[in-house]
């Protein structure tokens, strides 16, 4: 398909079908910066070639953080507190880093057996009820919130009140939306009272217990709460929504399908060329221009909003050639950009890979005849719908059908 590019701002997010490219991917391999309309109604930068994304994403002129600045340019507004952006950031400066490091350990001892066991107890389930199944309401979704609920130490029967919010959390929206802040309210209060339950055990018993060493004194209960909220939140996000978008490439691609079933390298060793050509980023990683940068062959004054394309990035034939071919053996599969990087690059990436294989793992091997129940191009598209950074480190956007 050819797509005229013209000198008014295009709209953006392009398309949010995630069994293909946009088609006006293809355009931008001539214009890699390209300005461009947000929900917001704000012109951006969209950034598409692979070396001009990590420049942006590892320059330190280049600025999460500010994105949430009073009067910057928004690519959709808020629904989160603005100084939660950074999350990451705040959780190294509060000294919580070392203790959110230790939660997402996927060799943590117990872990990678009780993930086996949960997926296959959530496979009995949907074998139990009969075809056909919901992969990402009773598969993909649990399966994440419950391996966070493990991890910060609260009740997984709590999973589903926490992940009804999600629906509202993280829309892209032009205006700020009320129930957003009224879900950010309550889950706060949530994770507050887990601080004082003498039953709550994982991050949170740890993060509580900092409230009685003295170095710790500078640290809120609220300041503690949050950081329960957003890795919850955007956690579940992030590894559900990628889950959800490898089996869409699984139930879609048969080639996906033989590489990860019939290949020699197995569901671990296809990772990255999945992470590769998943396509559930389908809106750009915001930042912030703090000064006057040359970007390829444009100049973006500070304070300029730029955007990051993903799967453009991981699509781009001058750094992965035949980039539609899925082949597990390709040497540089694992640069692809799908955990962000530079200062904000996924301190979760071994557990949202480890969480993801045996995911595949368990499903393909107990339902090898898995197939869709309906056409493809039936499947119903969730849309504006994003992660907005708010996982601690992650740089991640979801696109996810109903499966």
């Amino acid at each position: 398909m050819t797509v005229v590019m013209t000198n008014e701002p295009p709209a953006f997010p392009f398309d949010w079908d995630g069994t293909r490219l946009p088609a006006e991917i293809d355009a931008l391999r001539a214009e890699p910066v390209r300005k461009v309309r947000t929900i917001a109604g704000a012109e951006a930068w969209l950034v598409s070639s692979y070396e001009l994304c990590r420049q942006v994403l590892e320059e330190p002129r280049f600025s999460l953080k500010d994105t949430s600045a009073p009067g910057a340019p928004r690519q959709y507004a808020l629904t989160i507190p603005p100084h939660v952006v950074n999350n990451m950031g705040n959780i190294t400066g509060a000294g919580l880093r070392k203790a959110v490091m230790k939660a997402i350990n996927p060799k943590a001892p117990g872990l990678e057996e009780w993930l086996r066991a949960r997926a296959g107890a959530l496979v009995d389930a949907l074998v139990a009820e009969g075809a056909p199944g919901e992969l990402r309401g009773a598969y993909a979704d649990p399966y994440s919130a419950g391996l966070h609920c493990r991890m910060l130490g609260i009740p997984e029967e709590d999973g589903p009140r926490l992940l009804r919010s999600l629906d509202v959390a993280f829309m892209n929206a032009p205006r700020e939306i009320e129930a957003a802040r009224l879900h950010w309210d309550r889950d706060i209060a949530y994770m507050t009272e887990r601080l004082d339950d003498p039953a709550t055990g994982g991050l949170m018993a740890e993060l509580a217990a900092l409230r009685e060493d003295p170095d710790y004194a500078h640290l809120t209960d609220e300041m503690l709460a949050t950081v329960g909220v957003t890795l919850f939140g955007a956690g579940v996000i992030s590894t559900a929504g990628f889950l959800t978008m490898a089996l869409v490439s699984v139930l879609t691609r048969p080639d996906v399908r033989e590489a990860l079933t019939a290949g020699e390298h197995g569901v671990a060793g296809a990772m990255d060329e999945l992470l590769r050509v998943n396509l559930s980023i389908g809106d750009g990683l915001p930042r912030l221009a703090l000064e006057d940068v040359r970007l390829g062959e444009v100049d973006v004054r500070a304070g300029d909003l730029v955007l990051v394309l993903v799967e453009a990035a991981n699509h781009d034939p001058q750094r992965f050639p035949d980039p539609l071919a899925f082949r597990p053996d390709r040497e540089n599969a694992a640069d692809h950009l799908s955990f962000g990087g530079g200062r904000h690059y996924c301190p979760a990436t071994a557990l949202g890979k480890r969480h993801a294989e045996i995911a595949l793992e368990t499903l393909l091997d107990r339902l090898p005849g898995l197939r869709l129940a309906v056409p493809v191009e039936q499947l119903v598209w969730r849309t504006n719908f994003t992660d907005a950074d708010q996982c601690p480190g992650a740089d991640s956007y979801d696109r996810r059908p109903r499966l």
